[in-house]
């Protein structure tokens, strides 16, 4: 059996606040269909980021009804649902709250979004969330944010945008976050990064080879250091990650993953109801030339099985 590692469910009070899903994203009997039409024994319920919050007085009272809601349908589908809460990014002081309000409401997974008003997840207002995830070995989903995402200030488009900006904002989120020094801060959080990390795999090469050039660039007799001293090349740092494949079709796409890091480091993930080829992304993972054992370590993650 399949584990869905980035799916999404939309409560009915919140779908309805927002302008893009309002409809196909609250059918959640649809949805255990598409599952069991393709022997996936589980999905983690992922928040797709929206304008949900400009209609409903803010974040507080999205989280409260968000995470209510979410929490309702892994209890009445016991074992076929893992849960991501969300926290109120407008009001950190209540981090700490909300946090303990998603564990205690059986929630296993903190889903955030790679940018929030072009504050990105380096910055140490999330610090307090990194802590509370690494004590409570809680898993950190980061979705591509749809609202403002890098680069939309200067193209606005609807194919541009969805297609080139959101990813965009995701390997945004991964540089960042490691050139703030984050995850050598919190080594034990385990971050799972959507859409294979964006165009992280396209650049990967390009990371280490400009930070080498970059580090050992002399002047005069003197070393100029153009970039801060990461301590060990950027692909050490991607190839601890997890990613997820976002319903990815694309067997190239697939490859290219795999030379940032092992197959299991790689989560199968449907992106339903966004994506409807199901059966295709699945396909993806069977048809590739790689092992029998690393197909079943995307397919079959064991990350996401315990939960």
């Amino acid at each position: 059996m399949i584990i869905d590692a980035h799916s999404h469910y939309m409560p009915p009070e919140v779908a309805q606040k927002t302008a893009f899903f309002k409809v196909n994203w609250s059918d959640i009997d649809r949805q255990l269909a598409v599952m069991d039409q393709n022997k996936i024994e589980k999905a983690l319920l992922l928040y797709p980021t929206s304008d949900a919050h400009l209609n409903m007085g803010g974040w507080q009272d999205l989280c409260y009804v968000y995470n209510k809601e979410i929490a309702a349908v892994v209890q009445k589908h016991k074992g076929r649902f893992i849960g991501g809460g969300i926290i109120p990014v407008d009001a950190p002081a209540q981090f700490s709250a909300e946090l303990k309000r998603i564990q205690d409401l059986g929630l296993h997974v903190i889903s955030l979004a790679s940018s929030y008003e072009g504050k990105y997840l380096d910055d140490d207002i999330f610090a307090p969330v990194y802590e509370f995830a690494q004590k409570n070995k809680m898993l950190i989903h980061v979705h591509p944010q749809i609202m403002s995402p890098i680069g939309e200030d200067r193209v606005r488009d609807p194919l541009l945008t969805p297609v080139l900006e959101y990813v965009f904002d995701v390997s945004v989120c991964i540089g960042k976050m490691m050139m703030s020094g984050t995850f050598l801060k919190f080594p034990d959080v385990k971050f799972i990064f959507a859409h294979y990390g964006g165009v992280l795999p396209l650049v990967k090469e390009r990371f280490d080879t400009t930070y080498s050039m970059l580090r050992r660039r002399p002047v005069g007799s003197l070393r100029e250091e153009f970039v801060r001293d990461l301590s060990k090349l950027p692909s050490e740092y991607f190839k601890n990650l997890y990613f997820d494949t976002s319903g990815s079709k694309s067997p190239a796409s697939l490859a290219c993953a795999l030379e940032v890091t092992d197959a299991a480091h790689i989560l199968f993930g449907s992106d339903f109801p966004a994506n409807q080829g199901v059966v295709e992304a699945i396909a993806c993972v069977h048809g590739s030339t790689i092992s029998e054992e690393n197909k079943r370590l995307i397919l079959h993650n064991d990350l996401l099985k315990r939960l």
